[in-house]
C-alpha cells in the first residue's frame, strides 16, 4: 500500500486511490480516517500528474519564451524538489527512521501523508498559476510574459513564506528570460529570433522608425520613459547597422558591449523600476558618447532646429514676404486668365482649380526670389540651400475644421488662406534626424506655419491697400492751362472735385475699418513672434548649447541669427560631449564676450525637450484653443474679402472714369449696379470685421481668467513620460515662462474703437 501510495505521489495514477472500494459505504475496505489521508494523498498525486502533463506542454508550445522559461522552472526546479521529497520518505521507510517507522516495523499512514503536508498549498498555487498560462481569453490569445511576470510579482504579497519563496524563484525566472530578449534589443538592435510577438517592441511599416512600443506588453516594472529610451537604443543601434553594413566599422560598434553587459548583469531580482531606468540611461548614454557620435552630431540638430525657426516659425521674415507675394501673384493670373476665357468657355472655372503642379511653382519662384535677395550674402546660402532641399509646399486632402491635429492642435483651417486652397508647407526629415524628429514634429510645425502665416499675410495685404494711390488722392489735379481757365475746365475741375471728394467720403470709415485691423493684426502678431516665439526659441537654443553671456546684467539675451549661425559653427566638433567642457567666442569689436558651455544631451534627451518645447509653444500661441483659433480664422476670412472688395471698387470706379471722361463704354458690364453691389458688401463687412475683432479680444479676456487655461500653461514643464526620469539624467529642459495673454491685452487696450459698443 505504501508502496502504491509513493507511486501515485510520483506521478503514476495508483487504482488505490480511486478504486470504488475506497469509498465509504457498507463494503468499505478503508476506515473514515485512512480514507481522509488517502484522498490527501490522491488529491497531491492529481496535482502533481496535472502539473506534469502542462508545464510539458507549455514548455514545448506556449507562443510566450517567458511562460515557456517559467514552465520549464515549475517542472525542472519545484516539481522535482516534490519528486526528491517523495525519494526522502522512500529512503526513510527503507532505513527504518524512527519519525516515520515504529515498533514492530509498522508504518502510521499519518506519517508518511504528514511529510508532504507543506506541499499541498505549494502544488495548488502552481496548478493555478500554470491554469493562468494555459487559459485562452476572448480573443483566443494565451497569457503574455508581461502578464505572467505582474502576476508573479503580485504573489509575492500573499502573506506565506512558501508561496513568497516560489514565486520568488519564477520571477527570477521570467525576468531573467524578458532582460535577455531586452538584452538582444539593446545590445545589438535585433529583435527576439524567437517569441518575437511578445516583446514590447514590435515592428512596424507605418511608423517612422519601423518600430513601436506596444504597452500591453510592457510590464509593470517598466516605466514609459525606459520603454521609449530601449526603443530609441534598438532603432539607433539599427540605424547605426544599416548605415555601416559591410564595413569593418560595424567591430567599432560592437566594440563597447562589456560595459552595457556590466549594467545589465548588475541588476537583482525582482527587477526595480528605478534600477532598470538606472541601466538603460547608462547604456543610452554610452550609446550618444560612442556610437551615435558619428551618427548624429550635434552641428546637424542645431542646423537643422535653426531652419524650422527660421523658415516655419518665420524667422527670416523675407521668406514669409515672398511666399505672400508669390501666391497672390499666382491667384491673380489664375482668375485673370479665368476671366479671359469667360468670354469664350462655359467651363472657366476648371481654369480657377489649383493644381499641384501650380502650388510647388510658387515656392519655387519664392526661393528664386530669395535668393536674389540674399546673394549679397554668402554666409546664408547654404541655409537657403538646406531649406531647398527638405521644405515643400504640398497640397492637404483634408479641409476639416473638427479633427484634431498631431500634438492636441485644433486643426482649424489657416492652410486654406495662401492660395484659397488646403496648402501647407511640409518638412522632410532627413536620416538620421528622425531620431530625434518625428513626422508628428513636422506635422506640428506646419500647422504653426499656417497659422503665423496666415497672420502675416492678412497683415500685409492690409497695409498693401495703401499702395493704390488712386484711392488716397483728394481730387485729381485740374486741367492744365488755359483751358483750367475756361467756363468747361472749371466746371471739370468742379466735378472732378466732387467725386473725388465723394468717393472719399465714402471710403473714410473704409480705411478706419482698415488701420484698425491692422492695428489688431500687428500687436497680435508682435506678441506671437517676439514674446511667445523668439523668446522660447532663445530659451530653449540656450538650454542646447548652454549659453550663458558675461554682460554686465547678467542677462541671458537672444542670440540673433548671426550670433545662432556663431554657435551652431562653434559647436560642429561636439558630438554629444559630456558635461564641463566650454568654448569661448570674443565677438566684435565692442561685443561682450559669449561663453557656449556645451552640456551632455543625447538624442532621446533631446527629442523629449524639443517635443516640450513644441507643446508649450502650440500652448501659448494658443494653437489649442478652438474659441480662440475660430474667430481668428474668421477675421482673416473677412480681411481677405475686405482687401477683394477694396480692389473690386478701385477697378469698377476706374472704368467708370474712363467711361465719363474718355467716352470708352463696356457694353458687358453694369458699372452702376456693380458699384452698388460692392458698397453694400463693403459696408457690411466693415461691421463684420468690427464684430470679429470684438469676438477674439473677449476670447482673450474670457482665457486670461480660465483657470483651465492657465493651469495647462503652468503645467507645461512636464511631460508625461518625464516623470520617471532616472536622477543620473541630465538637467531636463524647463521652458521659460513666458507671454501671457494679459500682455496681449494690455497693448490692444489701447485701441478703444475695440471695446466700443
Amino acid at each position: 500500500m505504501l508502496h502504491e501510495i509513493l507511486l501515485s505521489l510520483s506521478g503514476h495514477p495508483s487504482p488505490l486511490l480511486r478504486n470504488e472500494y475506497s469509498d465509504a459505504g457498507p463494503g468499505a475496505l478503508l476506515s473514515a480516517p485512512e480514507r481522509d489521508l488517502l484522498k490527501t494523498a490522491g488529491h497531491l498525486s492529481d496535482l502533481h500528474c496535472n502539473l506534469i502533463k502542462y508545464t510539458t506542454h507549455i514548455s514545448a508550445s506556449h507562443p510566450s519564451v517567458i511562460c515557456r522559461a517559467a514552465a520549464t522552472a515549475i517542472s525542472a526546479a519545484h516539481l522535482a524538489a516534490f519528486q526528491q521529497k517523495i525519494l526522502d520518505v522512500e529512503a526513510g521507510i527503507l532505513c527504518k527512521d524512527a519519525s516515520l517507522v515504529g515498533a514492530y516495523n509498522i508504518v502510521p499512514l499519518t506519517a508518511v501523508i504528514g511529510e508532504f503536508s507543506g506541499w499541498t498549498r505549494r502544488l495548488e498555487w502552481l496548478w493555478d498559476l500554470v491554469q493562468f498560462m494555459s487559459r485562452k481569453k476572448d480573443d483566443g490569445a494565451l497569457c503574455t510574459g508581461a502578464e505572467l511576470m505582474n502576476k508573479l510579482r503580485g504573489e509575492l504579497l500573499t502573506g506565506y513564506a512558501d508561496i513568497e519563496e516560489t514565486a520568488s524563484s519564477l520571477v527570477k525566472v521570467a525576468e531573467t528570460a524578458w532582460l535577455k530578449q531586452v538584452s538582444a534589443w539593446v545590445l545589438y538592435g535585433r529583435l527576439p529570433s524567437f517569441g518575437a510577438q511578445d516583446f514590447f517592441i514590435l515592428k512596424d511599416e507605418h511608423d517612422e522608425q519601423g518600430y513601436k512600443v506596444d504597452p500591453s506588453l510592457l510590464p509593470s516594472f517598466v516605466t514609459s520613459h525606459t520603454a521609449s529610451s530601449m526603443l530609441f537604443i534598438g532603432t539607433s543601434l539599427n540605424r547605426v547597422r544599416s548605415k555601416s553594413a559591410g564595413q569593418s566599422s560595424t567591430a567599432g560598434t560592437l566594440g563597447h558591449l562589456s560595459s552595457q553587459l556590466q549594467e545589465l548583469s548588475s541588476l537583482s531580482f525582482p527587477l526595480s523600476s528605478a534600477a532598470l531606468s538606472k541601466a538603460t540611461n547608462a547604456i543610452r548614454l554610452n550609446y550618444s558618447r560612442t556610437v551615435l557620435q558619428k551618427l548624429l552630431p550635434l552641428e546637424r540638430v542645431l542646423e537643422m532646429l535653426q531652419l524650422l525657426r527660421q523658415f516655419m516659425l518665420l524667422g527670416r521674415g523675407e521668406f514669409a514676404m515672398a511666399l505672400t507675394q508669390q501666391a497672390d501673384d499666382r491667384t491673380r493670373s489664375r482668375w485673370r486668365r479665368a476671366d479671359n476665357l469667360a468670354y469664350q468657355k462655359r467651363d472657366s472655372l476648371s481654369t480657377v482649380v489649383v493644381k499641384e503642379g501650380e502650388v510647388a511653382a510658387v515656392l519655387a519662384r519664392t526661393w528664386a526670389a530669395l535668393g536674389m535677395m540674399q546673394s549679397q550674402h554668402a554666409d546664408e546660402d547654404e541655409e537657403l540651400e538646406f531649406a531647398r532641399d527638405v521644405l515643400q509646399l504640398t497640397m492637404s486632402s483634408s479641409l476639416s475644421t473638427t479633427k484634431e491635429a498631431p500634438g492636441g492642435l485644433v486643426d482649424t483651417p489657416f492652410r486654406n488662406l495662401l492660395l484659397s486652397a488646403p496648402v501647407e508647407i511640409t518638412v522632410r526629415i532627413p536620416s538620421p534626424l528622425d531620431l530625434f524628429l518625428s513626422t508628428s514634429d513636422a506635422q506640428i510645425y506646419s500647422c504653426i506655419n499656417s497659422y503665423l502665416l496666415s497672420i502675416r499675410r492678412a497683415h500685409l495685404r492690409l497695409t498693401d491697400l495703401w499702395k493704390i494711390t488712386r484711392l488716397r488722392r483728394h481730387h485729381l489735379a485740374p486741367p492744365r492751362a488755359p483751358f483750367s481757365m475756361t467756363r468747361g475746365g472749371l466746371a471739370k475741375t468742379k466735378t472732378l472735385r466732387e467725386r473725388w471728394s465723394s468717393r472719399s467720403t465714402y471710403l473714410r470709415s473704409t480705411w478706419t475699418t482698415t488701420s484698425a485691423a491692422i492695428f489688431f493684426l500687428a500687436e497680435t502678431e508682435a506678441y506671437l513672434q517676439i514674446e511667445v516665439v523668439e523668446e522660447l526659441w532663445s530659451d530653449f537654443l540656450s538650454w542646447l548649447a548652454d549659453t550663458s553671456e558675461s554682460a554686465d546684467d547678467g542677462r541671458i539675451r537672444a542670440p540673433d541669427r548671426h550670433l545662432q549661425s556663431k554657435t551652431i559653427s562653434q559647436l560642429s566638433d561636439n558630438l554629444w560631449v559630456p558635461s564641463g567642457l566650454s568654448r569661448h567666442q570674443q565677438s566684435g569689436a565692442g561685443q561682450p564676450a559669449t561663453t557656449f558651455k556645451v552640456a551632455h544631451h543625447d538624442p532621446q534627451t533631446l527629442s523629449v525637450a524639443h517635443r516640450l518645447y513644441l507643446r508649450c509653444l502650440t500652448r501659448r500661441l494658443l494653437l489649442t484653443q478652438h474659441v480662440f483659433t475660430a474667430p481668428m480664422y474668421n477675421l482673416l476670412i473677412h480681411a481677405d474679402h475686405l482687401v477683394a472688395l477694396v480692389h473690386r471698387l478701385d477697378s469698377i470706379w476706374t472704368s467708370m472714369d474712363l467711361e465719363s471722361d474718355e467716352g470708352v463704354v463696356d457694353a458687358f458690364s453694369n458699372l452702376e449696379a456693380d458699384e452698388a453691389d460692392v458698397k453694400t458688401n463693403l459696408r457690411s463687412l466693415e461691421v463684420k470685421i468690427k464684430k470679429a475683432v470684438e469676438e477674439v479680444i473677449k476670447v482673450l479676456r474670457n482665457l486670461s481668467i480660465d483657470p483651465t487655461f492657465l493651469a495647462e500653461i503652468e503645467n507645461d514643464g512636464l511631460l508625461e513620460d518625464e516623470d520617471h526620469m532616472a536622477e543620473d539624467d541630465q538637467k531636463r529642459y524647463i521652458p521659460k515662462r513666458t507671454g501671457g495673454v494679459d500682455r496681449l491685452l494690455m497693448k490692444l487696450d489701447f485701441g478703444g474703437w475695440f471695446g466700443s459698443g
